[in-house]
């Protein structure tokens, strides 16, 4: 069942969001050459103490980080170690918090020092794919207006959707109904409902410059890589579903950034 959030829920969900947006603008504004991913985690960790939210992550059926980060070939769910940062390297961060009982869960993908021109290119389109989808979170769409977006616009661009991980829906759970595939089977949804004002979903587009097929590391059971060594970029927001434009809840304002210095995506 898909819950659609009260006035006080939402209230709790925007925090969380604004939560997330400023501690993983942190993170990659302390992406540099040569910084090892443990010490972006350790920072995130430190800002979750500091704003006294609880991490979405860690211990989340026993990941063992707050941050999953995700290099180059990995799609997502990497975890945070020895890896040392190089230039052209990619770096997909994925994150979330729990505010009094409300989630907030986002991702953005950052290039460190020089990146490859197709590299560049594949974060561009991960992220224009997002907003794609973002912009069909509307009451009255369907659920699969919002898959069928992202797709489109991947594949358009000649990249490939991942098909294994979805997005979903948040709330008091960090995975709630709906799971949101960034794809449209031939025959269409099993399942596509109307979206419906006070719906909160976290849609995330995973998108590799190869194929779309993907690996489970078999020795850590977390970190997920493309089947085939391509790169592969994430992109993620948590939206609130209105009968107007979908507000996005997982980024602080552009005045307001600015002002602070603050990354958005």
């Amino acid at each position: 069942m898909i819950t659609r959030k009260s006035n006080f829920e939402i209230s709790r969900m925007r925090k969380a969001g604004e939560i997330v947006a400023r501690i993983l603008s942190r993170v990659v504004l302390a992406i540099d050459v040569g910084i090892f991913t443990k010490e972006l985690d350790e920072l995130a960790e430190a800002a979750i103490r500091e704003f006294g939210v609880k991490s979405a992550f860690k211990g989340y059926q026993g990941f063992p980080a707050c941050l999953c980060i995700s290099v180059n070939d990995q799609v997502v769910h990497g975890i945070p170690g020895p890896c040392k940062l190089k230039s052209g390297d990619i770096v997909g961060l994925d994150f979330g918090v729990a505010y009094e009982g409300y989630y907030g869960d986002a991702a953005v993908t950052v290039g460190v020092g020089k990146v490859a021109t197709e590299h560049q290119r594949l974060m561009e389109v991960t992220k224009e794919a997002l907003w794609k989808g973002l912009a069909k979170a509307r009451a009255g769409n369907r659920l699969s207006d919002i898959s069928r977006a992202v797709q489109k616009h991947v594949q358009k661009n000649k990249f490939s959707v991942v098909r294994d991980f979805v997005g979903h829906g948040i709330g008091q759970s960090m995975h709630e109904e709906p799971q949101i595939p960034n794809y449209v089977p031939v025959f269409g949804l099993s399942y596509d409902p109307v979206l419906k004002p006070g719906m909160t979903l976290a849609i995330e587009p995973m998108v590799n410059a190869g194929t779309y097929k993907v690996k489970v590391n078999p020795n850590d059971h977390w970190t997920v890589t493309t089947a085939d060594g391509s790169y592969s970029a994430h992109f993620e927001h948590t939206v609130l579903v209105t009968e107007d434009e979908p507000e996005i809840l997982t980024r602080v304002s552009e005045l307001e950034g600015e002002a602070e210095g603050l990354v958005s995506w």
